[in-house]
């Protein structure tokens, strides 16, 4: 199998019955999970054709998961189209993209046929009940080769028009498999997912997750401003990675978070996005001090990070964190 599936399967063949993905809400199992993906899959076969786009206007939830995986199971693939942007930018986006359909919910299908009056749009609630059709999913995935794209995450914009960036499926599997050797990722792990799905630290998370057959935590986006409700959450939850913006983190240092909770599993704690600021980080240093850290650094474009600085324990970076040495490849 020439794409990202291949972690997922396998995952599933290992762990069956370990947790996969997990939110505020509910969980799947790998059995659970690689079941409802397919089921995805095949519901999306009448509605496209391979190599096709295929937008996601869901809240981000373990289920917003499934239908990635769904859309590649269908030989697709997919960009979030985030439910927090405004309407007039959804637009400009799902102009540029053209998809062939809109995956949404049932609680956000009037929401989306306001801002997507000329897309096709499918509820996830309808997919998630078809019938697995094996066959057909086994001959899309046949023909699929490992330079088909998997994602499009849109810029910010800053001409005023959101531009999509392309990545394929070889980028991330190649990226993927060294980001989990490097930093001992294994089926042990908690990764906590931070990152806004149409944001590429999240394919860090997610990625890492299935090929490892680790267990992805979905945090919801409302406990960024309830730093007691988020400690709560990494506790309940076991999290032994965090794979986060610097902003993320100092949000937890800006409001003393650590001294409230302090999420004794964590064994892990990798950022990027920005300059990590030294005051956030000794204080990191201070309540877990046993954490391995990495600095990442890369843009959209590279899939995710081109270079890596594992910090050293007895040093205090005092004159700044580098930016490391290159990924392999």
């Amino acid at each position: 199998m020439a794409n990202v599936l291949q972690y997922l399967i396998r995952s599933a063949e290992r762990f069956p019955d370990k947790c996969a993905v997990t939110d505020d809400v509910c969980s799947y199992t790998y059995a659970e999970f690689c079941h409802l993906t397919r089921a995805i899959g095949s519901g999306l076969l009448p509605l496209t054709r391979p190599r096709q786009a295929v937008g996601v206007y869901l809240p981000k939830n373990a289920q917003a998961v499934a239908a990635f995986f769904g859309i590649q199971w269908a030989g697709c693939f997919y960009s979030v189209l985030n439910t927090e942007l405004p309407g007039n930018r959804l637009r400009q986006i799902a102009q540029t993209l053209a998809p062939a359909v809109i995956v949404t919910c049932e609680a956000l299908l009037p929401q989306a046929k306001e801002i997507f009056p000329d897309c096709p749009l499918v509820c996830l609630e309808t997919l998630a009940g078809q019938a697995v059709d094996a066959e057909a999913l086994a001959s899309v995935q046949a023909r699929a080769i490992d330079t088909d794209p998997i994602y499009v995450n849109f810029t910010s914009g800053s001409t005023g028009v959101p531009k999509g960036i392309v990545v394929c499926s070889r980028s991330v599997t190649d990226f993927i498999d060294c980001f989990t050797a490097l930093f001992s990722i294994t089926e042990q792990d908690v990764i906590a997912n931070q990152a806004p799905f149409d944001f590429d630290v999240s394919v860090k998370d997610i990625y890492s997750a299935m090929k490892v057959g680790a267990t992805l935590a979905v945090v919801p986006r409302e406990l960024f401003s309830a730093p007691v409700q988020l400690m709560d959450f990494l506790c309940e939850k076991q999290a032994t990675t965090l794979i986060w913006a610097v902003s993320a983190l100092c949000l937890i240092t800006g409001f003393h978070a650590l001294d409230y909770k302090t999420p004794e599993s964590l064994q892990k704690i990798l950022f990027s996005g920005e300059v990590m600021p030294l005051r956030a980080l000794k204080e990191f240093r201070k309540h877990l001090p046993d954490v391995c850290y990495v600095n990442l650094y890369g843009p959209t474009e590279i899939t995710c990070n081109c270079t890596y600085h594992i910090l050293e324990k007895d040093r205090d970076y005092a004159s700044g964190i580098p930016i490391g040495i290159p990924f392999p490849n």
